[in-house]
């Protein structure tokens, strides 16, 4: 007899969904019967942690990632990082174990009430099967919703006595390249992009999760003009040492607006450019045509004006590449070699200087260090598709354990973890799964004893900053508590000793830097 847990399996075992990450309970063990020697099952210890570490799963290896979570209380503390998945379109499977459906009607211990409509809005479907054998085909169904453009999570509860019921197999769907757009919008909008005096272009991290960098690069250096990232990017989508790179929109709208006055064409390409954090009023509306390209119409709502372009951003700007009208090349370089932090004391920038010299080639970054990130904007550069991660909600526990996630899916490259100290302590669960699994990870803390974004934004608005002073961490010993090695720096030269030794090591470790600003 073919059960529901066998079905599930080899639908799982077909799209390559072998790895699992879960901190399993009590409604969630019959799915363990008979585990097959093929699976692997990634434990994390809180499943805020655990759904972030397959959120960096999913994005590093370009595959949907599948969760267990325990029934209500789990999805619960999972939320958090659930917001930041659906932010950053991340193709999730989310599974959360139900009570037997004989006791649901008496509202039993560790039964979720209405669960398919707790994860919502931040999931794209929720479903709680209504018979078990129909399970299988709810987590098929699941999966072709999250790998549809625009990707996401999607949530699927299953009641504990659903494993061992009969259900026949499922015929799983292939889905093969991503709606482009049409051939008559491209030729509608090439006319206006060849009459366009001063173009500029915004690129955000859709273009990296389109494998859309070659054609990024060739779109600009046909249209010789400069290259900005949109506002707050979770992913980087053009090579930031190239000349016409111009570096990062700030995110308010007079920034953006002042930003894109000098142009009479924008091209804002798979970017939620208009998304902002500070409420800053433009005074005059963006005066240039705007062509905007995503294959997300939610996002493409925001613009007030120009044309949409829905689609595969790879495959829009491949398709104009050969309409557009070649200009002079571009001249200068748009953004200067960042001066040399000075070496008194360790600061951030300092930290990130020494970053950008010693880390290995193919590296991989998640950062999660706001009060550092315009240090990290300024000296940092990132060059390869694929490489860098950071959320795109703005909340915080994202990257510390998505970069066991990034880890899990390239084990032959260096996982950097860029963090501060309060971003650390959000999933800091997750230095016990990479102590665990061995992983080639390095974690930075930037430690400057408190949420200092948080600070520097009270400064800003002339209100105290309450509750914002985080003296006396010391993640040395809460690292060596979970099993990884760990050191501490509060000097550039024992920053740059610990990073050397850090990178050198084949398995996982972390840097306590203390710095003073």
């Amino acid at each position: 007899m073919t059960t529901v847990r066998d079905s599930v399996i080899d639908f799982l075992r077909d799209k390559g969904m072998t790895v699992m990450f879960g901190n399993p309970g009590s409604t969630e063990l019959p799915l363990y019967r008979h585990w097959p020697e093929d699976f692997r099952y990634i434990l994390g210890l809180q499943e805020s942690a655990v759904l972030s570490m397959a959120d960096g799963y999913a994005q590093a290896s370009g595959k949907a990632a599948v969760i267990n979570l325990h029934s209500a209380a789990g999805l619960g503390h999972a939320m958090g990082s659930l917001v930041s998945a659906y932010k950053n379109q991340t193709p999730l499977i989310v599974t959360a174990g139900q009570q037997a459906r004989s006791l649901l009607l008496a509202e039993p211990f560790l039964g979720a009430v209405d669960p398919t409509a707790m994860p919502k809005p931040y999931v794209k479907w929720a479903c709680e099967p209504a018979s078990a054998a129909e399970t299988p085909q709810a987590i098929a169904r699941a999966y072709a919703i999250a790998m549809t453009p625009p990707k996401g999570p999607v949530f699927v509860s299953i009641p504990v006595d659903d494993w061992d019921q009969p259900s026949g197999l499922v015929q799983p769907l292939d889905f093969l390249g991503s709606p482009a757009p049409g051939k008559k919008a491209i030729a509608e909008i090439l006319p206006r992009i060849n009459a366009a005096k001063k173009p500029v272009m915004v690129l955000g991290p859709e273009v990296d999760r389109a494998g859309g960098w070659s054609a990024a690069i060739e779109l600009a250096e046909k249209l010789a003009c400069p290259v900005w990232t949109s506002p707050m990017s979770s992913r980087c989508s053009f090579p930031e040492s190239h000349p016409q790179f111009a570096g990062f929109l700030r995110a308010d709208e007079t920034s953006v607006f002042e930003t894109l006055a000098p142009h009479d064409l924008v091209l804002v390409i798979g970017a939620p450019a208009f998304t902002y954090h500070f409420e800053n009023p433009a005074p005059n509306p963006l005066a240039a045509d705007l062509l905007q390209f995503t294959n997300d119409a939610t996002i493409a709502s925001y613009t007030k004006k120009g044309a949409i372009i829905l689609g595969d951003v790879a495959s829009a700007m491949e398709m104009l590449l050969p309409g557009v009208e070649k200009r002079p090349s571009f001249k200068g370089v748009l953004r200067a070699a960042p001066q040399p932090a000075p070496i008194l004391s360790l600061s951030a920038a300092a930290i990130v200087d020494l970053l950008q010299a010693l880390r290995p080639e193919n590296a991989l970054i998640a950062e999660e260090a706001p009060s550092a990130r315009p240090a990290i904007q300024q000296r940092l550069r990132i060059d390869t598709p694929g490489s860098f991660f950071a959320t795109a909600s703005g909340g915080l526990g994202f990257a510390g354990s998505a970069a066991v996630g990034a880890a899990l899916a390239h084990p032959d490259k260096r996982t950097i973890a860029l963090l501060g100290d309060g971003s650390a302590l959000y999933t800091i669960q997750a230095l016990w799964t990479a102590a665990k699994e061995n992983l080639p990870v390095t974690y930075i803390i930037i430690n400057n004893g408190g949420y200092e974004a948080l600070i520097g934004i009270a400064r800003r608005w002339q209100t105290p900053s309450v509750g914002t002073d985080l003296s006396g961490l010391d993640f040395v010993n809460l690292a060596e508590g979970f099993g990884m090695k760990a050191r501490r720096a509060t000097t550039c030269a024992e920053m740059e000793k610990a990073l050397g030794e850090a990178f050198a090591f084949q398995g996982p470790s972390l840097i306590d830097a203390i710095v003073e600003d």
